[in-house]
């Protein structure tokens, strides 16, 4: 996000475009591209997407050439299509850019199908699960009881729960698509399903404010012999900046007098207030990445999660604070935090341990400021286990059990925002404008925008290289697509998974045996279709429009 620090959306497509970089050749001698050239490029990449690779207007994250096998998080069926980014609302975000661009109307009807893929699969209430299948809830069902339930490490996929999740942002991003479909020429088609997904955020709410991570709550009995931890207060990925952008947006775009939603506005409110509540006290003023709704405490998750503190949730909060008070003025958000900054310096990593990039443990035992290491036993769920200890050697490689806190940069935008006026502080704050003074980004898929980018183009804060355009160019291949390395795969489904640990050593593997459906990296990319790719090289000719 944005109110907070969420980037999931811009780093996904990052990184799948320095693998595209990478693998396609020293740069070319032309600078300047001639429009027509770039037009040109940018239609037959997204006709290929949109004609080929969509499935009833959606997407997944990649596939193969003949599209004989597709993934998104995990392996997909050929009738399903993705919710998380970067799926199917992040390719309408990017057709809509597209449109914007050009004023070629052909994107305007891409972004559509996209936003018309959304609706069809939308909860009855308003949100979206990861994914939606095409051929029905049976179907659906079908996966989750063998793709889903056999993906060891990804146990949010080991059970059907029916119901909508904010997890990953794909409720966020899908419903800002709805609403930047919409807003666009203020089709009625979408304002239902629209004013759904805006009761949804609404009605899923907390009275205190927070979120869960999934609604409406069902009795599911929880996961390997944990209680269901979907319905405790979330803020990992970003839950509740995600939905707190999506409302500012709303209250913008929406605006219907001069005071705004009045409903819209106390989420928001309630929402940032949520950070303060579940702000622990002394001697440990920090956050998990789940909280119990009624406590307010620490709560744990997936079996990876346990119940404890978490240094990089404590880190996130507190910039999302630092924004809470640039968006109102309110010294409340400031006032502990020197307390949870003081306590990510109590528990940073110690030598030998702290080498680059593992300034903090990832888990900090309540009661006591002792660090905890997540493990694992067995080779597929049938057989394996989670579990955690104060052992820091032979960790789980898929989940970091150390992370990069940057408590100094968080110091000085405190001491920064503390020192300054409160007016120069909240200068050009979204709350504190008008309602429907501002509109939505222009671009939403050049950068990770936010609701700072509001009524501005948002494009990149740093153009591409001047030959970028004339090397994506040149990738396009004939068919249309930029050809791609991935180098991640997965092990097809071949029946449950064996209750006897099968040879090898999984403790440190992205994967286990062969019944496990879990993605890994491999040695052996081959050449494939990746959609963050076609997001990120069709930003690089967008951007060279605009040049």
């Amino acid at each position: 996000m944005s109110v907070t620090s969420m980037n999931r959306r811009a780093l996904l497509a990052a990184g799948a475009a320095a693998t595209f970089v990478a693998a396609s050749g020293p740069a070319l001698a032309q600078a300047s591209p001639e429009r027509a050239a770039v037009l040109d490029a940018m239609k037959r990449a997204a006709r290929f997407m949109s004609e080929e690779a969509a499935v009833d207007g959606g997407y997944v994250w990649q596939y193969l050439p003949d599209f004989s096998r597709r993934w998104g998080e995990l392996e997909a069926s050929p009738t399903m299509i993705w919710v998380q980014p970067p799926g199917t609302a992040t390719v309408g975000h990017l057709f809509l850019d597209a449109y914007h661009a050009t004023g070629d109307a052909f994107y305007y009807e891409a972004a559509k199908k996209a936003a018309d893929a959304l609706v069809k699969g939308q909860h009855p209430l308003g949100g979206w699960n990861y994914v939606i299948d095409t051929a029905g809830e049976e179907s659906l069902k079908q996966w989750y009881g063998t793709v889903g339930a056999n993906a060891w490490r990804l146990e949010e996929f080991h059970h059907y729960y029916g119901n909508a999740t904010f997890d990953d942002a794909g409720t966020a991003e899908a419903s800002q698509l709805l609403l930047r479909v919409y807003l666009e020429k203020k089709d009625r088609k979408y304002l239902a399903p629209l004013n759904k997904a805006i009761s949804f955020v609404l009605e899923s709410q907390y009275e205190n404010g927070g979120w869960p991570q999934r609604y409406p709550f069902v009795q599911n009995g929880g996961l390997h012999g944990r209680a269901d931890y979907t319905p405790y207060i979330t803020f990992n990925d970003d839950v509740a900046g995600e939905n707190l952008e999506f409302l500012i947006y709303a209250y913008h775009g929406l605006a219907r007098n001069s005071r705004g939603d009045a409903k819209i506005l106390d989420a928001i409110n309630r929402g940032m207030d949520i950070f303060v509540k579940t702000q622990q006290p002394q001697p440990q003023p920090a956050w998990g990445l789940q909280h119990f709704p009624d406590t307010l405490k620490p709560a744990g998750a997936r079996t990876i999660e346990p119940q404890a503190f978490v240094t990089h949730a404590t880190g996130t909060n507190i910039r999302s604070m630092l924004g809470f008070y640039r968006l109102t003025g309110d010294r409340k958000y400031l006032a502990r935090l020197p307390e949870a900054m003081d306590w990510l310096d109590q528990v940073a990593t110690k030598p030998p341990l702290n080498t680059p990039g593992r300034t903090h443990p990832t888990f900090v035992l309540e009661g006591a400021n002792t660090p905890i290491y997540i493990h694992r036993r067995g080779s597929n769920i049938a057989n394996g286990q989670y579990y955690s200890d104060d052992n820091p050697t032979n960790l789980i490689v898929h989940y970091g059990s150390f992370r990069n806190v940057d408590t100094p940069a968080l110091r000085a935008e405190y001491a920064r925002l503390s020192a300054l006026p409160v007016e120069e502080a909240t200068q050009g704050s979204p709350l504190k404008a008008r309602p429907g003074s501002l509109n939505l980004p222009k671009y939403f898929t050049l950068q990770d925008v936010d609701v700072w980018d509001m009524s501005s183009d948002a494009r990149r804060p740093t153009r591409p290289h001047a030959n970028r355009a004339a090397e994506v160019m040149a990738g396009l291949n004939a068919r249309g697509y930029w050809p791609t390395p991935l180098t991640t795969t997965s092990n097809p489904y071949k029946g449950p998974s064996p209750t006897a640990v099968t040879g090898g050593e999984y403790q440190m593997t992205r994967v286990g045996d062969l019944w496990d459906t879990s993605p890994y990296q491999t040695d052996f990319p081959v050449e494939g279709v990746s959609t963050s790719v076609f997001i990120r090289n069709m930003g690089d000719l967008i951007e060279a429009l605009g040049a």
